[in-house]
């Protein structure tokens, strides 16, 4: 099976596996993203994932969806463990994959929560075991029990994992929830201010605090290391991102969130997403590696 879409079934048994795949498919990607923070990643997970589901007895299957839940969710592990030691000599700061996303993931607040850039920031944070119970329990609500199988620990132990995953996260995700209306006056502020090279309107926004990340893989130029400080940010913005005649620069639903869409030449050329802590711009992520680009194109279907 291509886990784009393209299946092949020899038999009555193939398709009832297929059709269980088909099913759960946005889900499983939305689980193995979650643990990874890599569209590409998480699609070479749901391959595995189906290669696994392929070979499977479905007649020894109780609950099809948590038995994927539970392939992908090993799969993603053994993958995360992997893409950590390779993150290690990444160039520059690495940063999630952006997804361009459909109005009702913004609409699932807990979920648009989950995959914005500034909370899957917080996961890398997190050891693989973590991460995967904080994404398990806390995203997808799925039992101890349940997912103590999917990562090989008793539910006791898995019960200490997510209480202190738990207090991790909590300890460093965005302060307080930001409503749509301040999230869209924030970024029409951001926007305006990059566009004209206005410094004051960019200071009036970002946060005295505020961090940008850029992430050009070694491939496109971006700041190596992040750049800490309104002044220094709102700078580095504007004479990053002045308007010339071939750029142009547009709102979009990134990971359920508002962020823009700066375009060269009609060419996505970087992502940026942003953090909103008390009503400021804490965090700027600018996404310019063009390996990470490609799932702009299209909505990305994500479900819980």
């Amino acid at each position: 099976m291509d886990a784009g879409g393209g299946i092949m079934s020899a038999d009555g048994r193939g398709d009832r596996a297929v059709d269980a795949f088909v099913t759960h498919r946005n889900l499983l990607f939305t689980v193995a993203y979650e643990m990874l923070g890599s569209a590409a990643d998480a699609e070479d997970v749901l391959q595995e994932t189906w290669l696994r589901w392929a070979d499977a007895d479905l007649s020894t299957v109780r609950d099809q969806r948590a038995y994927l839940v539970r392939i992908t969710t090993r799969q993603s592990l053994n993958r995360l463990r992997a893409v950590g030691r390779r993150r290690e000599s990444y160039v520059g700061s690495w940063l999630p994959e952006p997804l361009l996303t459909a109005p009702d993931v913004a609409d699932d607040v807990e979920l648009a929560e989950s995959v914005s850039m500034a909370m899957l920031l917080v996961l890398e944070t997190l050891a693989p075991t973590e991460r995967a119970v904080f994404v398990l329990r806390e995203v997808f609500d799925l039992g101890y029990d349940e997912i103590a199988e999917a990562v090989d620990k008793s539910s006791a132990a898995v019960r200490q994992i997510a209480h202190r995953a738990r207090a991790h996260v909590a300890a460093r995700r965005p302060r307080g929830m930001v409503s749509p209306a301040e999230t869209r006056r924030a970024l029409t502020a951001f926007r305006l201010a990059v566009e004209t090279g206005d410094v004051q309107g960019l200071l009036d926004v970002l946060a005295p605090d505020v961090v940008l990340l850029g992430d050009g893989g070694g491939i496109k130029q971006a700041v190596l290391r992040p750049v800490a400080g309104a002044d220094k940010v709102a700078r580095l913005l504007c004479s990053t991102h002045g308007r010339t005649a071939t750029m142009s620069l547009h709102p979009a639903q990134v990971n359920g969130h508002p962020a823009l869409v700066l375009r060269l030449d009609g060419a996505v050329d970087t992502v940026l997403a942003l953090r909103i802590d008390d009503g400021l711009i804490s965090g700027v992520y600018a996404v310019r590696n063009p390996e990470k680009l490609s799932h702009m194109r299209s909505e990305t279907a994500l479900r819980r």
